[in-house]
């Protein structure tokens, strides 16, 4: 047989090598956390990107290496994903919110050479350099008061340099899990899934990206890669804004100026921004696009998103699926659906793109492979092209003999193959031989005015084994009592879902990724005991 194709390494600086090549003028603005604006374009990017890799080359890293970085979003962030990549090294993003424990640990766990961070963290920079006696080197994106300056640390360089070669299989990226139940595991991005992972990004059914996108993405780049978002963007040559916290007027006021079309970020960010905006009477005329996740979106949001003419798709994934694993793309019967049957899909975490594949398996007979009937509620496992096989250092696969990774959720799959999330399998409560869904619970519990914040797990019982309860925080100046909460939810959940007890408290704990502590509620109510 004659002839064939050329044969490339699917390598991520190909992604930068593109975007300044045939989208070299794009801006990428950043909004810094003192206010201040500055802009500059995917062959900025590049040429920075190449300057840093002569940076690092000085400093004796190279192939292998890993280089971390402690920092919000903006461009000098994005230079390092291709800076560090093409040196032949992995980039390590730290979450900044991790306890100092667990900060200690995977700097060493990652051998850590090279930490490039943001002032605002010369916090953490004093309190952990003794800990961490990996790092040789220190870099300030934004400062130059306590470690060089980045800008004067790759200013010196001429940019005249070729990316490393390497293998596609090569790691390119190294994220942490928030470590809920013990240390923190290292997940392992080759380019090979990166850049596979970024192609399928493009898709209508996940991003749906191009040359018109102004992407502000509120996901932080310090967290499960962004969502995949700084090299699906350069893929397109969409534009980015980044902006430096959360603040709904900052974020409101940069979507307007510069005509942001698309957003990517969590609901509890969301919802800030949409009190800002009536409270203030203003709008986001341009926005076309949200996509959410780490958490359910409220319906109602999502009800006012829609009516607005807003595109909203819930997206599930986890650090160990790079991370995209589902997205609430439209079916192909979207136009014979009804608008409340629109907003009770897009509620659901959606269906799986070409690359993952996904099944449920029994809580008591994992071997038994459930039906996608949406009714039988299982653990869900998933499997793919940028799918964890095996976490950092560990001495044994995180899979099973057929590529299985059991992510830890439980999950109903429909009949059309859309994935409805409805709890964690270490969460979910078995009372009398029945589950409970305590995220289900939780989300009613919610729902009620009096209340900021809930949370259910299950306790011992001593005819049921275990009955759920509920722990409630209430919204300032709210008052409510145990019984009010039962009897709000009495017409919302099964009779017997209905929590045996509702302790109000100040505050509940949570994780370093911001999400509700059930291992911490669990040991705070282990002799709490319930009477039959």
């Amino acid at each position: 047989m004659l002839g064939g194709m050329q044969d490339w390494e699917l390598r991520v600086n190909l992604l930068i090598d593109h975007a300044a090549r045939e989208h070299g003028p794009r801006e990428i603005v950043t909004r810094w956390v003192d206010g201040a604006e500055t802009r500059t374009t995917w062959a900025g990017i590049r040429r920075d990107a190449l300057k840093m890799k002569q940076s690092l080359e000085r400093l004796g890293i190279g192939k292998g290496d890993a280089v971390a970085t402690l920092a919000l979003n903006h461009s000098r962030h994005l230079v390092c994903w291709y800076g560090a990549a093409g040196t032949g090294g992995v980039l390590h993003t730290i979450n900044p919110r991790l306890f100092d424990d667990q900060l200690e640990y995977i700097v060493n766990h990652a051998e850590d050479r090279v930490l490039i961070y943001d002032a605002m963290f010369q916090p953490i920079i004093d309190r952990m350099r003794p800990k961490w006696p990996t790092i040789e080197h220190y870099i300030c994106f934004d400062s130059g008061t306590h470690a060089p300056h980045f800008e004067d640390w790759i200013g010196t360089e001429d940019g005249n340099t070729e990316w490393e070669a390497g293998s596609e299989r090569d790691p390119c990226m190294i994220c942490y899990t928030s470590g809920t139940t013990g240390h923190p595991k290292g997940v392992i991005y080759s380019h090979r899934s990166t850049m596979l992972h970024a192609i399928a990004s493009l898709q209508p059914s996940m991003f749906s990206m191009d040359t018109r996108t102004v992407m502000l993405p509120i996901v932080p780049m310090f967290h499960a890669a962004s969502w995949g978002l700084p090299y699906a963007g350069a893929a397109t040559g969409a534009k980015f804004v980044f902006v430096q916290g959360n603040d709904p007027q900052a974020l409101c006021d940069i979507m307007q100026r510069e005509k942001v079309t698309d957003s990517a970020g969590v609901p509890t960010v969301w919802l800030s921004m949409l009190q800002h905006l009536d409270a203030t009477g203003t709008s986001l005329p341009d926005l076309r696009q949200v996509v959410v996740g780490g958490s359910a979106m409220p319906r109602a949001v999502i009800e006012r998103f829609m009516r607005q003419g807003v595109r909203i798709a819930h997206a599930w994934g986890m650090t160990e699926t790079s991370p995209i694993g589902t997205t609430g793309a439209e079916t192909w019967d979207w136009g014979d659906k009804s608008f409340e049957a629109q907003v009770d899909y897009k509620a659901m975490q959606g269906r799986t793109p070409f690359g993952v594949e996904v099944r449920c398996v029994d809580l008591d007979d994992p071997a038994h492979v459930l039906p996608r009937d949406g009714k039988i509620a299982g653990a869900l496992q998933v499997r793919g092209l940028w799918v964890i096989k095996r976490y950092l250092k560990a001495e044994a696969d995180a899979v099973d003999a057929d590529q299985w990774f059991d992510t830890g959720d439980v999950a109903v799959i429909h009949p059309d193959n859309t994935v409805q999330l409805t709890d964690r399998t270490k969460d979910v409560i078995k009372s009398g031989g029945e589950w409970i869904s305590s995220v289900e619970l939780e989300n009613a519990a919610i729902a009620h005015p009096a209340v900021a914040e809930a949370a259910a797990i299950g306790v011992v019982h001593p005819k049921w084994d275990e009955r759920p309860i509920l722990v409630v925080v209430k919204k300032p100046g709210a008052d409510c009592t145990a019984d009010d909460i039962r009897m709000f939810l009495s017409d919302k959940v099964a009779k017997w879902w209905l929590p045996d007890a509702v302790e109000f408290v100040d505050a509940i704990p949570h994780t370093g990724t911001g999400k509700i502590s059930k291992k911490d509620l669990r040991e705070q109510y282990r002799d709490y005991r319930l009477k039959d």
